[in-house]
């Protein structure tokens, strides 16, 4: 009996053979698959248009900030003699050659100038870096970047009235008892800024952590598991930011704690309200 006669199957005797290609239609396809190479290979790997918008964009924030430090800077180097006595506290300095004066008046006036520009400078990076961000990293900066700023002058005014003069009498009281004691323009210039400016950026800690929760990379559990570790680190930082003596290091540790406890609480008020919506 044959199999194919039942079911309609077909023989493979009665299939037709597919024909090879001509030359001709081979050619025509081997150049259609050139032309689609090379469409290909002209397109650029990095949108060059696009890059140089970005780099014209910042170059012009980066003028705007050069101008607005200038401009500051020109006007804190020509009053400098006005608010020079709430820089010194009426201490006794010395220099120790002409050009040192040149040099400490240039050190002072370029960091107050820099302090002073530097909500523009925020801005201006704000400005250059806004269109390239997530909707809710976009949200999250434009909500707390005043608060940032605050915090940074509480930071600065915290280092100013409380560290710098309790461990500058502190640490003169203690050469006094040996030694006389003469302090440099430039060494005290140097103390000051190290008093002031870095606890201005530790005092950013709660923001830094409330940034780091709503773009999922920190949670108030995982900061509890490692607060040992944590105050560790912050003691070495406080150590390490403040002149080498234990006042100014507890001076500092002691909020670098608070500010740590504060940003537990902010972390987890956010997860709570997170999960409030969701729900």
């Amino acid at each position: 009996m044959d199999p194919y006669e039942e079911k309609n199957y077909l023989s493979p005797l009665d299939k037709k053979q597919k024909e090879p290609p001509s030359i001709q239609e081979a050619f025509v396809e081997i150049a259609s698959i050139d032309d689609e190479q090379t469409i290909v290979e002209d397109k650029p790997i990095f949108p060059v248009n696009s890059l140089l918008e970005h780099i014209t964009e910042l170059r012009k924030q980066i003028i705007k900030g050069l101008v607005v430090f200038l401009l500051f800077f020109v006007v804190a180097f020509s009053t400098i003699n006005i608010w020079f006595p709430y820089v010194t506290r009426g201490h006794s300095l010395i220099i120790l050659g002409p050009l040192e004066v040149v040099k400490f008046y240039m050190t002072i006036s370029t960091t107050l100038a820099f302090g002073l520009s530097m909500p523009f400078l925020v801005h201006f990076l704000w400005s250059f870096v806004k269109p390239g961000l997530k909707e809710e990293e976009s949200r999250f900066l434009g909500l707390y970047a005043p608060v940032m700023f605050v915090l940074f002058l509480l930071g600065i005014a915290f280092g100013y009235f409380v560290v710098n003069p309790l461990s500058y009498s502190f640490l003169v009281s203690l050469g006094a008892a040996n030694f006389d004691v003469m302090v440099s323009a430039s060494e005290y210039m140097h103390f000051l800024i190290m008093t002031t400016v870095p606890l201005g950026l530790l005092f950013e800690l709660p923001i830094v952590a409330l940034f780091l929760s709503s773009i999922g990379l920190l949670t108030a559990e995982s900061m509890k598991k490692i607060r040992g570790w944590s105050y560790i680190a912050m003691g070495v930082g406080s150590a390490v930011i403040t002149p080498p003596d234990f006042i100014s290091q507890l001076l500092v540790l002691i909020p670098m704690i608070i500010l740590y406890e504060i940003s537990i609480h902010l972390v987890k008020r956010i997860e709570r309200k997170q999960l409030e919506s969701t729900a």
